[in-house]
């Protein structure tokens, strides 16, 4: 099992710090699903800062500081319900693929930073 969370939590922090970075850059794609979810380009850095945090607790949890990674991974599942609601609230179906994914990482990660 501990190689499971290993690996979960691996691809989340990967995930995460990734997408924080498109954020971060205002990549075309981040610019194009925030304003087809109504997102303002003004909240990219938050929105950003918020997976980046997520993405440093969750490695922080790796190396030991357990209730950080299990606080990381409740907020990063929170995060992803909100944006997973964004998408169907607007209806914008044709990605929501993406956010349900990143939502399946830090609810695993949760999961299995509690069986840990």
């Amino acid at each position: 099992m501990e190689l499971t969370y290993m690996i979960i939590t691996g691809l989340a922090i990967v995930a995460n710090a990734a997408i924080a970075v498109a954020d971060f850059g205002r990549a075309p794609f981040v610019l194009a699903n925030s304003a087809a979810v109504g997102v303002p380009r003004s909240w990219l850095p938050w929105l950003g800062a918020l997976k980046g945090a997520g993405a440093v607790g969750l490695l922080l949890g790796l190396l030991g500081a357990h209730a950080l990674g299990v606080a990381a991974a409740v907020g990063l599942v929170l995060f992803f319900v909100g944006a997973v609601a964004a998408h169907i609230r607007r209806g914008v179906y044709h990605n929501l693929a993406f956010p349900a994914g990143y939502l399946g990482l830090a609810a695993a990660s949760l999961v299995l930073a509690f069986e840990r």
